[in-house]
């Protein structure tokens, strides 16, 4: 195994210095079968309010055909063919065209081996980015409480715009022709976010990394599509809103290791350490993971109490809360296909049968199954 990586390395660098070398890059070369019908239209919605709600795009330069829109993106090639960077930025599962082209997280407790739940994150690169910030900031990281006057404030160990724009990095600078996942390794109080990607050579420490430079994403026409998202900065910029972050929590730094890839350590503020110590909350996170190890359990066992009260679209709606019951009212829209006033309106219906129970707030609370 260790052989074979570090020969596909070097095909890669050898591949990607022969595209330079004529002007293209490897998120710039064409999948032929692709077409712009193909698309996935909640990832192209998602990519126009992004863009206009950061003032990338006005409302009429969206209101465009997906055709245009593409050709605008520069993700077309000179052949007239949509290139990788649109398979993966638009395409329902990127998957078929570039294997690992998803991110996978873990929560792990005593040691590295000691895995207690994991999840992946599929679908267009757009739509990854939300779904796996929901995950990791719902699921994955324990919010402690902490005050300031008689304001109650939720504390995370990591500060999630910290947490985003290196997130984003990995999905920017991944080397997708390596076929492996992003993979994001979750501990009571630290955090490593692994790409098989590369930093530019000058940038080769977490100091240079913090300091002033230029912009030189690996795969550039994938990182302007982000950047008319309004998702990402130009001119390296994401690296000041790491350190603001930081910063506002009390934080050290994120640590960057270039072996093998790019491997992010991010470790939790001093304020979040002394609530563990204050709260006792070690150990919590293993009752989080026997509740989320018991879901598919209860699935059966609820389709055979409920079958018979519920409709076939209440159900569905039901085995969805049971595998994700930390999913938001968007999020189940968007997975069911339907609107929020529809699924506003059938967890109403569940509720007033008391079949389920909202645990906490709406955006980082749960849905509780009674039994």
């Amino acid at each position: 195994m260790e052989n074979r990586f570090h020969i596909n390395l070097g095909d890669k660098k050898e591949n990607r210095a022969i595209l330079r070398a004529q002007g293209r890059t490897w998120d710039g070369m064409p999948v032929p079968r692709l077409k712009v019908e193909d698309l996935s239209q909640s990832a192209i919605a998602l990519f126009k309010k992004k863009a206009i709600g950061r003032g990338r795009l006005t409302e009429e330069e969206t209101k465009v055909s997906d055709h245009v829109l593409m050709d605008n993106l520069r993700l077309y090639d000179d052949d007239g063919y949509l290139t990788r960077a649109a398979a993966l930025a638009f395409y329902p599962d990127p998957e078929r065209w570039i294997t690992g082209a998803y991110i996978k997280i873990g929560f792990f407790g005593e040691s590295d081996s000691d895995l207690l739940y994991q999840d992946e994150i599929h679908g267009p690169l757009i739509e990854q980015i939300d779904k796996t910030m929901d995950l990791i900031y719902t699921k994955y990281m324990k919010a402690l409480i902490t005050y300031q006057g008689i304001q109650r404030i939720e504390r995370f160990f990591f500060h999630p715009d910290s947490c985003r724009e290196i997130l984003l990095n990995a999905v920017i600078h991944k080397a997708y022709e390596s076929c492996n996942p992003i993979q994001i390794s979750v501990y009571e109080d630290h955090m490593y976010i692994w790409n098989e990607g590369k930093m530019p050579e000058e940038l080769d420490s977490t100091e240079k990394l913090f300091e002033k430079h230029s912009s030189k994403p690996y795969n550039p026409k994938l990182a302007n599509t982000f950047f008319k998202s309004g998702m990402i900065e130009a001119w390296g910029r994401g690296f000041d809103k790491i350190r603001r972050g930081c910063e506002e929590y009390g934080g050290p730094l994120p640590k960057y290791e270039f072996s093998g890839g790019v491997m992010v350590l991010c470790n939790a503020c001093d304020l979040y350490l002394q609530l563990m110590r204050e709260n006792g909350s070690k150990g919590t996170q293993k009752e989080d993971a026997e509740k989320h190890e018991t879901t598919g359990r209860l699935s059966e066992k609820l389709s055979e109490k409920l079958a018979e009260k519920l409709s076939d679209k209440e159900m569905e709606l039901l085995k969805l809360l049971v595998e994700e019951p930390a999913c938001t009212t968007s999020n189940i829209a968007e997975k069911l296909g339907v609107s929020r006033v529809t699924i506003t309106k059938r967890l109403r219906n569940l509720k007033d049968k008391g079949i389920i129970v909202r645990v906490g707030s709406d955006r980082k609370g749960y849905w509780k199954i009674m039994e």
